[in-house]
């Protein structure tokens, strides 16, 4: 029995009068198909933060080839800047960097921006100073996903977006993603990346399925199980229910059990709902309160699914 389109009614209305900058959802349901509506044109859009799993993924892809584990020493893969990286950078794992936990509590880096073009970001990273114990406080920072892009380039000798082309943009039938580079040509991998609402909606059927598409595993059962189980506090991390959950590997924990999500700005969501095997998923521009689209997916979509 398919989805009825109906099941979008609500949630329609609900985008229009409280203005939640929508422009397009789609709803996939395991054995029952999908639906989808536009309020706009289907354009690749920037992803933002939503960029940040599919650089789970690839780390989660690279520990499956025996290319790392996630228990390593992130410092271990870029010995040219031992010497200079501030005291305690060299027990940040790729674990804590997954957590958003590596102990320095900046966004990207603290030096001042016109240094940015100039000097190599790992460096920057490197040298910002270790405020607490890696590991333990959650500290949501592009710089810690950022760096996790950089070991997958130092493992496999591709580019973060080119190593995941054949491993799964290929698979998702993606052609030609647009990935953002920093200045001095490494994948951004924290942002910049651009996908239709359906590619998008790809990464998150892929982890509603285990790391299985197509009946093929692209990554490990156990890789992904880990992804929404393993989770940092993220109590102290505002006031919005939404973002205090906890986090996982480059994915939030929704307020609704059992549920998570991938997030990225202004409301570029694909949330999966596995006691209704199911996942919603949304492109959008909502400067006001993006969680506001995550509230509306779970009071007008998630209770009309059987």
């Amino acid at each position: 029995m398919k989805m009825n389109q109906s099941i979008l009614n609500q949630f329609r209305l609900s985008v229009l009068e409280q203005h939640l900058g929508v422009y397009g959802v789609s709803v996939f349901q395991q054995g029952k198909g999908n639906i989808a509506h536009r309020f706009r044109s289907d354009d690749r859009e920037c992803l933002y933060s939503a960029s940040k799993t599919f650089t789970s993924i690839a780390v989660g892809i690279c520990q499956d080839e025996g290319r790392l584990k996630i228990t390593d020493k992130v410092l271990d893969f870029f010995p040219e800047y031992r010497e200079i990286a501030s005291p305690g950078s060299e027990k940040i794992t790729l674990r804590d960097l997954l957590h958003m936990a590596a102990g320095k509590d900046v966004f990207l880096f603290s030096v001042e921006m016109t240094d940015y073009p100039n000097t190599d970001w790992a460096e920057l990273f490197f040298k910002d100073p270790v405020k607490s114990k890696p590991g333990e406080t959650f500290f949501y920072a592009n710089a810690c996903t950022y760096m996790l892009g950089r070991v997958v380039e130092k493992v496999s000798g591709e580019l973060l977006r080119n190593y995941l082309m054949p491993r799964l943009f290929e698979p998702f039938q993606i052609f030609n993603p647009q990935w953002e580079c920093c200045p001095t040509g490494h994948t951004m991998a924290a942002t910049g990346l651009y996908l239709t609402t359906e590619e998008l909606a790809n990464i998150g059927r892929l982890l509603l399925q285990k790391g299985y598409w197509n009946d093929k595993p692209l990554v490990s059962e156990a890789y992904v199980n880990a992804m929404h189980e393993d989770i940092i506090s993220t109590a102290h991390w505002g006031t919005d229910h939404e973002s205090t959950n906890g986090y996982g590997y480059q994915v939030w924990k929704c307020a609704q059990e059992g549920a998570f999500r991938v997030d990225g700005m202004y409301g570029q969501f694909s949330i999966v709902v596995p006691d209704k095997q199911a996942v919603i998923t949304t492109t959008s521009h909502n400067e006001h309160c993006s969680n506001d689209i995550v509230r509306a997916v779970f009071r007008d979509i998630v209770p009309y699914l059987d």
